[in-house]
């Protein structure tokens, strides 16, 4: 096991942690710090139509991840300093990054009243790993032993569960890996990692409507579609985190814009992303109760490797000359008002890992090169180009400004195509429908360069929505997955981000701040580095 987090880890940690709980106005909880609260009380939340059935291992998209991340607990989690804590973990342990022993802490229980067991987790991750039932999550398990039996590239799984998970007893299992991988007990805080219930294997269709967690809130009623989901909050719940309300309403917002005028006339209580037309005017609107800072996210276009056109080795080029075309620095002041910093790479700068410029000469606006470097690359397929996003999030500014850019410094016909909903563009995305540009965000689900890499560009990843691959890279993510330490994991995997600029597919644009706010009605609202409040610790007002 690694033990300890490494000082240097701590210090950013900390350091991100100062910036994670720091509002716009310099306060983070509002106009009357001392005001009485309800502990009962409920709160609204921006949020979007989840794109599928909340099942962890088949959710990979915010929506319906901050329902889930509300209703499930994992083996661990991160506190609001970025520290790595226990929770259903008693102890992760590990001699050597490979063979782990995972001990449970009693008491833990599902919704249902289900105790929470080995069997639990050893279940869950077999059934998100087998290939039959095809989970957009199942790469996250590619690490441990049996994996290419229970998902092979090709043809039927050869086996139902994983060699490397083993129940011990009902409080103990272990996990072997195929190869030491430094960052394991990290990403074991992902949402694929949760525990299930039997309920859900009697009827996953169901489960998906109203999951059975084991998380400090429960589904409260039915799922309203395209309106809202509400949680209240566990009454049975033993986790470290207990909520200081009653309960979370996930509404559903089409437009940020309506979410905005609903967060200021104090009818919504939380948004974590206000639109880019709001951006001058948030903070003079809410005052303290504003928050801006940068997370770890990015945004990118990435484009359809699995279509016969862009995938010509030659059109690196092409994508490259796009990428110098773009003037960043310009589209992040002017038509993002600042609410997003220009990109020099993959891996946003309050990550660890982060290495500048790791996108080189590429991310640098130059006219000249960029229209070259097009030529060169036998030019845009069919002579025109789109840059498809959705809608209902705050999009169409930069898309449409990274378009015109194109037009005027490249030549390149470039047209915005949006998506009523984030549900449809990621429906479209995951079922390989782009023929063009599409765009891409990243929060990360670890604090780690690796997470920005491996999970998007690592051959059949998960979250490789371009069906991108190269051989070499993935062997460079192996031996940075083998490090011994954390630090030499992390310099192999900039070495990959900096391979990545040889392909380039996909642009980095900007990232990410969280400009967001709450209402008048609760207090001890605090965003993490994942772009979330911390839930559990919001207080409403009497």
């Amino acid at each position: 096991m690694r033990g300890a987090k490494s000082a240097k880890w701590v210090a950013m940690a900390a350091v991100v942690a100062l910036g994670a709980t720091a509002c716009g106005g310099g306060g983070d909880s509002g106009d009357d710090d001392n005001a009485a609260v309800n502990p009962n009380g409920v709160y609204t939340y921006q949020d979007v139509e989840p794109q599928n059935p909340l099942i962890p291992t088949n959710t990979n998209e915010v929506g319906g991840g901050y329902i889930l991340k509300n209703l499930f607990r994992g083996l661990v989690d991160y506190d609001v300093k970025g520290n790595l804590r226990n929770q259903v973990a008693q102890s992760v342990e590990s001699p050597d990054n490979q063979k782990f022993t995972v001990k449970l802490k009693k008491g833990w229980k599902f919704h249902n009243g289900e105790p929470v067991t080995a069997s639990s987790f050893v279940d869950a991750w077999n059934y998100g790993a087998n290939a039959k039932n095809a989970q957009l999550n199942s790469s996250w398990f590619a690490d441990i032993k049996g994996y290419d039996q229970v998902h092979p590239e090709k043809g039927d799984p050869k086996a139902d569960k994983l060699s490397g998970l083993k129940v011990v007893n009902d409080n103990e299992f272990t996990i072997e890996l195929s190869h030491p991988v430094s960052t394991f007990k990290d990403r074991l805080f992902y949402d694929a990692f949760f525990p299930l219930p039997k309920a859900f294997y009697k009827d996953p269709k169901k489960f998906g409507e109203a999951p059975i967690g084991n998380g400090p809130y429960e589904v409260d009623g039915k799922w309203e579609h395209k309106v809202q989901f509400k949680v209240k909050k566990y009454a049975g719940y033993t986790g470290v985190d207990k909520p200081k309300n009653g309960g979370i309403v996930f509404k559903f917002y089409n437009k940020d814009e309506s979410a905005y005028n609903d967060l200021v006339s104090d009818k919504l209580d939380i948004m974590y992303q206000v639109p880019p037309s709001s951006i001058n005017v948030y903070k003079t609107d809410l005052g303290d109760r504003a928050a801006d800072q940068m997370f770890g996210g990015n945004t990118t276009i990435a484009f359809p490797m699995y279509d016969k056109a862009w995938a010509k080795p030659e059109k690196a080029k092409v994508r490259q000359g796009l990428s110098m075309a773009i003037d960043r620095e310009t589209i992040a002041k002017t038509a993002l008002k600042g609410s997003k910093d220009a990109a020099d790479g993959w891996t946003p700068k309050v990550v660890e890992g982060y290495q500048p410029n790791a996108c080189g000469e590429y991310c640098k606006f130059d006219p000249k090169k960029a229209k070259q470097f097009i030529k060169d690359g036998g030019g845009v397929p069919g002579n025109k180009m789109t840059i498809a996003y959705n809608a209902d999030g705050g999009n169409k500014e930069w898309a449409e400004a990274v378009c015109n850019d194109i037009k005027q410094n490249a030549g390149v016909p470039c047209e915005a195509d949006p998506r009523a909903t984030f549900q449809q563009l990621r429906t479209e995305i995951t079922e390989h429908k782009m023929n063009s540009a599409f765009r891409m965000a990243w929060v990360q689900d670890f604090p780690n360069i690796s997470n920005f890499i491996a999970e998007q560009y690592r051959t059949g990843a998960g979250a490789n929505d371009s069906a991108f691959s190269d051989k070499k890279l993935d062997k460079l993510m192996e031996e940075a997955d083998k490090a011994k330490t954390i630090e030499e994991s992390n310099k192999l995997y900039a070495q990959a981000e900096a391979k990545l600029k040889d392909t380039m597919p996909s642009i980095p644009l900007f990232f990410d701040h969280t400009n967001g706010g709450h209402s008048k009605n609760v207090q001890n609202v605090k965003f993490d580095t994942f772009r979330q409040a911390i839930w559990t610790d919001v207080e409403v007002k009497k």
